[in-house]
């Protein structure tokens, strides 16, 4: 009998066969389908690598699970990601349509408020990243970009340098 504290040894090597048998799976369509799988470029595919952790999660947890089943769920929302990936590629307004745009945050070492409210980012959250690039002045500061992932880059430099064209493209300001 299982509980809270004990489980029998069939369910324990059930359990065991399950979780390898599934990151057999895991490595093979990672193997087929490429690096991109666990990548977080947009979104999407941060969404899809949390479903892959679900289905996982599940057929380790829940003996009675198949793992073919996991094998095809797998297959399907990577299959689903990589064609969701060719469509972007693809089209530029399919692109538009289903992503977001990055934000500007910072501007040089002027604080963009208005972006950083309409995006939810506190004033703390923006510090905190200022600190995790080694910011050490705000003069530093060229960007700070909020990426279409929810990640925040920080471009900056102790020089006169001025940020690329190329790498604030697409990238909306609002009213700054």
């Amino acid at each position: 009998m299982e509980n809270w504290l004990t489980a029998a040894a069939p369910v324990l090597l059930k359990t065991i066969a399950s979780a390898l048998g599934i990151m057999l799976i895991i490595l093979a369509v990672v193997r087929t389908a490429g690096l991109r799988t666990f990548a977080k470029m947009s979104s999407f595919d941060f969404a899809s690598t949390v479903a892959i952790g679900s289905i996982m999660a599940t057929v380790v947890m829940n003996t009675g699970q198949s793992l073919l089943k996991a094998g095809v769920a797998m297959a399907t929302v990577v299959g689903f990601q990589q064609f969701f990936a060719y469509l972007k590629r693809q089209s530029r307004p399919f692109e538009n349509a289903v992503e977001n745009t990055p934000v500007m945050l910072m501007r040089g070492n002027e604080i963009l408020n208005d972006n950083l409210a309409r995006t939810g980012v506190t004033r703390s959250d923006l510090l905190a990243k200022l600190r995790e690039a080694n910011v050490i002045q705000l003069t530093e500061v060229k960007a700070v970009i909020l990426e279409t992932t929810g990640d925040i880059s920080v471009l900056h430099s102790d020089g006169n340098e001025e940020v690329a064209d190329i790498l604030l493209e697409g990238v909306e300001t609002y009213g700054a």
